[in-house]
């Protein structure tokens, strides 16, 4: 995340003659950013910079030291939802990034004996009922990947109720990022969006983009492959979604014309790799530039900008 650095120096000047004016040497503020956490209990560093005026052409015997403060805030993110197929890649992909990572999830930890979950705070925990006290203090982000399939009242709830409740918490405890996971339209009139599935997630993109109007981030990825566990069993959906996104890229200047048709993106919108999808997640929650929708495209471009 980005950081401040605040300088507060005096800096003498010599009794010679008469000093011309000169430009403020130190900036007021200086942006950057941390490439790793730093531990929250000390997040306010002081070191010394020594300073003289010889490289401006005055002669200066009396060089002092300057006290620099800087406050840098560790990055935290909290995802919820950790444990699932696109929650678990996210969690991995932070945590390579040296980001501290907390997982909200009814099921906790998952059962895999990956050695980078060792890096995760995993919380067993439902969103409607969990205390957000031991969840959201110091996070810097919140990434939801709650959604799901059942009936009506129950896709309404998860996909819709369970993440504006999210968000509404997130607002309230301070939390500057909030990305929501939803899902690609495929090109469906709205009026025939009326699936509990479709309904939930927009509601949810409503909450998110009216509580963090400029730094809200959804994104909207079609069907999502990679090695997914159910149970013990798992699932390569990598071996069909891989080959399809392949075809679909090479084919795209010949279906292009069809885009503009009715539902055509059940059949054109192109697969996307659950690795892109969290690297463009955890992306947008470290940049502070970066808010609203993205779509099928310009998830897979901050996925390839991430990886540079």
């Amino acid at each position: 995340m980005a950081s401040s650095l605040s300088y507060a120096a005096s800096i003498s000047r010599p009794p010679s003659s008469p000093s011309p004016n000169l430009r403020t040497l130190f900036p007021s503020g200086i942006r950057s950013r941390a490439s790793s956490p730093i531990s929250h209990t000390n997040r306010f560093l002081r070191f010394g910079v020594k300073c003289s005026y010889a490289d401006a052409g005055i002669k200066d015997t009396n060089s002092r030291t300057i006290d620099v403060e800087a406050d840098i805030k560790a990055e935290r993110i909290v995802v919820l939802g950790g444990s699932g197929f696109v929650g678990s890649a996210i969690c991995k992909a932070a945590v390579s990034r040296g980001i501290e990572v907390i997982s909200l999830s009814r099921s906790g930890r998952p059962t895999s004996l990956n050695s980078w979950e060792d890096q995760v705070t995993w919380i067993t925990g439902d969103v409607f009922y969990v205390n957000w006290d031991e969840v959201l203090p110091g996070a810097t982000a919140v990434i939801s990947t709650l959604g799901g399939f059942g009936s009506e009242e129950q896709m309404q709830r998860i996909n819709g109720e369970a993440n504006i409740i999210s968000v509404t918490a997130a607002k309230e405890y301070g939390i500057p990022k909030f990305i929501l996971i939803s899902v690609h339209d495929y090109n469906i009139p709205s009026f025939l969006l009326t699936s509990g599935y479709f309904t939930g997630k927009r509601k949810a993109e409503s909450e998110v983009l009216s509580k963090y109007p400029s730094s809200g981030v959804i994104l909207r990825p079609g069907f999502i492959y990679g090695k997914r566990k159910v149970g013990n069993y798992e699932i390569p959906l990598d071996l069909i979604g891989e080959p399809v996104e392949r075809l679909l890229n090479a084919t795209a200047s010949f279906t292009k014309p069809l885009n503009s048709l009715p539902a055509s993106d059940l059949i054109l919108a192109p697969p996307v790799s659950v690795d892109d999808v969290a690297l463009a997640a955890v992306n947008a929650a470290k940049d502070d530039d970066c808010f609203g929708v993205f779509t099928i495209n310009q998830i897979k471009e901050a996925a390839s900008g991430a990886k540079v």
